[in-house]
This record gives C-alpha cells, sequence and structure tokens, in this order.
C-alpha cells in the first residue's frame, strides 16, 4: 500500500515537472526549480526507507534451527523374534521385532534421524547359538541379527562384552556381515610393551557420518556427525581367554579425551559415543576412575551419549536419582544428553537434539532424551503397543524356522537344545 502511494505521487510530480520544462522560456522558474528539487530529494529519501527497514528486519531474523533425532537399540541378545525359546511360547515382552515398528514410526514424524545400537547383539538366546553351530547355514550368509539389522538401515553400532563369548574368528566374520560401520575406540592390540604411541586399535576407533539434513525452513544442509565406541575394560576379565596375550582395553574417559579433538578436527559437527558401559563403573574393575558414563559425559565435545551394559532404563520415570548433574527429567548427565533402551528391544532409546548454527558451527541448544516401550501393563497383563515389523518377520523366518524344526526333531523335552 505505502509503494502504491508512492508510486501515485510520483506520477503527479513527473506531470507537474513536465509541464513546467515546457513553459520554462517564457517563465522565470529559478527558485521553483530548487523547490522542486528538494521536494525530489525528500520523496526518494522516503521511498528508500521501507527498504532500509525491510533490510534490518533481514538481518534480524532468527537463525535456522536442526532437529535431529538419534534413536538408539542396546543389549538385544540375539531377540529378534518375539518368541521364548526356552519356554517355546511368544512373548510380547520383547523382541526386535516390535522395535522396528517404533524405528519406523520415529522415522516417520521425525525430519532427520540416526539409528545406533551399543552392543551385546550377537549372543543371548538359542538364535544366538544356532548362527554359532551352523556358521549361518553356509559361509555366504550372514549372521540372522546383523541380517535384521541391515534391513533397518543403522548408521552405525559399536560392541559389547557378550560379542566376544564365542571367539574373535567368530565375531570378526559376524561383523564383516553389516553394511554400517562397527566402531570401537579403546580395545587396542596387545603389542606387550608400555610405548602406548606404537598402540593399534582392534577396530575403528570412530567413524563421521555426513548427513544431509533440513532445517526449520526446509534448507538443506550438510551436517557431519561423529560416532565414537567405547566399552567397559571389565571385557578382558570376563572373556580373559580371548584377550589375554592378544587385545588390551584403555580407560574410556582417557580414550574418548584423546580422539573427540581428533574427530574435530576432521571436521565433526557434533559427536556422539556409543559407549557398552554403565552408569555407574563395574564391581569388579580395578580401575574404576573413568570407566562410566558418569565420566564420560565430563569429557568436552561430547554432544550425546548412548549406554548399554547394564539392563536399565535412562532417563527414568519416578526416578530422583540425588547424584549431582543427573537430570532425569530431560535425560542429561552433566547436562549432555543421554539414554539407555533397556534391553531385548523392550524399549527404543530416544533423544531429540536442537542444534544452531553459531559463528559458521553447529551446536546443541537444547535436547531431551526419553524411552519408548513396545508394551504396557494394563491389570497385571502384558500388552503390545505396536505391532510385529513385516520386514524383519520376512528376513528372519527362515532361521527361525530352520531352528524350531530342528529343536522339535531331536529334542522332546522342553528346554532348548541350544
Amino acid at each position: 500500500m505505502f509503494f502504491y502511494f508512492i508510486k501515485a505521487y510520483l506520477r503527479l510530480f513527473f506531470s507537474y515537472l513536465d509541464t513546467i520544462k515546457r513553459h520554462e522560456d517564457i517563465l522565470d522558474l529559478g527558485d521553483e526549480m530548487r523547490k522542486i528539487k528538494a521536494i525530489f530529494a525528500l520523496l526518494l529519501t522516503v521511498m528508500a526507507m521501507p527498504i532500509g527497514l525491510n533490510r534490518t528486519h533481514a538481518q534480524e531474523v532468527p537463525k535456522s534451527v536442526i532437529d535431529l533425532q538419534i534413536l538408539e537399540t542396546t543389549d538385544l541378545h540375539a531377540k529378534i523374534m518375539d518368541y521364548d525359546y526356552v519356554n517355546r511360547k511368544h512373548t510380547v515382552k520383547y523382541g526386535l521385532i516390535r522395535t522396528a515398528t517404533l524405528i519406523k514410526e520415529s522415522r516417520k514424524t521425525a525430519q532427520n534421524s540416526l539409528l545406533f545400537d551399543v552392543g551385546d547383539v550377537l549372543v543371548g538366546n538359542s538364535l544366538g547359538k544356532y548362527a554359532l553351530k551352523t556358521q549361518y547355514v553356509n559361509f555366504m550368509d550372514i549372521h540372522p541379527v546383523i541380517k535384521a539389522m541391515n534391513i533397518l538401515n543403522y548408521d552405525a553400532a559399536t560392541i559389547g562384552n557378550h560379542e566376544f563369548n564365542y571367539g574373535l574368528e567368530f565375531l570378526n566374520k559376524s561383523l564383516q556381515g553389516a553394511n554400517f560401520p562397527y566402531v570401537n575406540a579403546n580395545i587396542y592390540i596387545d603389542d606387550h610393551n608400555d610405548f602406548e604411541g606404537d598402540d593399534l586399535n582392534y577396530f575403528k576407533p570412530y567413524t563421521i557420518i555426513k548427513k544431509e539434513v533440513k532445517d526449520s525452513v526446509g534448507k538443506k544442509h550438510l551436517l557431519k556427525i561423529g560416532v565414537i565406541g567405547l566399552i567397559t575394560p571389565i571385557v578382558a576379565d570376563w572373556d580373559e581367554a580371548v584377550f589375554q596375550g592378544k587385545l588390551k582395553v584403555k580407560n574410556i574417559r582417557a580414550t574418548a579425551e584423546y580422539y573427540v579433538p581428533i574427530m574435530k578436527e576432521h571436521g565433526a559437527d557434533i559427536i556422539v559415543a556409543l559407549a557398552h558401559t554403565g552408569m555407574e563403573p563395574d564391581r569388579g574393575l580395578k580401575q574404576k576412575n573413568g570407566n562410566s558414563v558418569y565420566s564420560l559425559s565430563k569429557v568436552k565435545g561430547i554432544d550425546a551419549i548412548l549406554y548399554g551394559h547394564s539392563h536399565s532404563l535412562f532417563p527414568l520415570k519416578g526416578d530422583h536419582s540425588k547424584k549431582k548433574g543427573i537430570d532425569q527429567n530431560k535425560g542429561t548427565v552433566n547436562g549432555v544428553a543421554t539414554v539407555q533402551a533397556g534391553y531385548w528391544g523392550n524399549h527404543l532409546g530416544i533423544i531429540d537434539l536442537q542444534l544452531v548454527n553459531k559463528n559458521g558451527k553447529w551446536k546443541v541448544k537444547n535436547s531431551q532424551s526419553s524411552v519408548k516401550s513396545i508394551y504396557r501393563t494394563i491389570n497385571r497383563k502384558k500388552i503390545p503397543t505396536v505391532p510385529r515389523d513385516p520386514e524383519i518377520e520376512k528376513i528372519i523366518e527362515t532361521d527361525h524356522r530352520i531352528l524350531m524344526d530342528y529343536m522339535k526333531m531331536n529334542f522332546t523335552h522342553k528346554k532348548s537344545p541350544f
């Protein structure tokens, strides 16, 4: 509307100016022309004001925000099916087959999402033992748990202590089937010397995921997410036969403090730690300091911690922890977004991060952690909250059927042969 009136006034002004020019030879208009020029200058100034105001307003528009949802599974222990192989019956209490539905539902509602696993996936039930004894039926096959994870397109994962129960050869073969990276930074090859400068990692210590994301106004950005894996050092004691003379495990916090700056130097915008250790250190550990989630949360540069191992939930409603720095409502530990998704696929862990760009760098402005269950209890009866995922059921049905047939043919007693 403003420009409409300006345009009308200018039309009249230039018409008036044109009339004067046509008669300037018979009129003495020196003073008049000076007045006209002054009016014209004033009009130009007034016209320029909205443009300047618009530019100022554009500079004050809030910066774009990236909403990033991070999803976690942990301690699956080969519980892909919602089936109890010991008692030979279906269950609604666990199974990735239902967690997968939660994962897909979350992906539908989230603008940007990532999916990680925090270890102990290969060992824990008859399906895991079946995979060991049959070596996946033929040498070209993939571990049934890894097949299910591939279908869900995990972005990365780390190993748990139980991954070593069946030896390094089986572990290495199983991980080769994954179409996503496995990372661990604190397990090293034992070179039998005390000089740490020449130590070599047994696994890839970290990965940097380059992900195209959309911000709150729909603009695309390339976000670089650094992902580091860590494990409780007690694994070397629990599987001593596997580790002795071959591998050694270093302190969790010290390892993170070494690698996080390196990940930043290599371009990581944010850092996610996958930690197979509890909130507190394992009781049997000789060196407890630095080997817990609580200690890890104090490492500068880590933006989110996904953890497992202790088969617990974090955050947990109703848990009024008095330990300094733990916020059960927000789901943070010493200000760092943190989550633990229970065990056996009974929950999905979720961290919602809000990122803003400050001086060309993405920073976490806010976060909220939560867990979702695959069932709820009503009148002491467990009711599934989500259906089975058909893709997982299809990919695992052959292995499940072969295992069930073997159990029926060779064993009449109730207990599983594996």
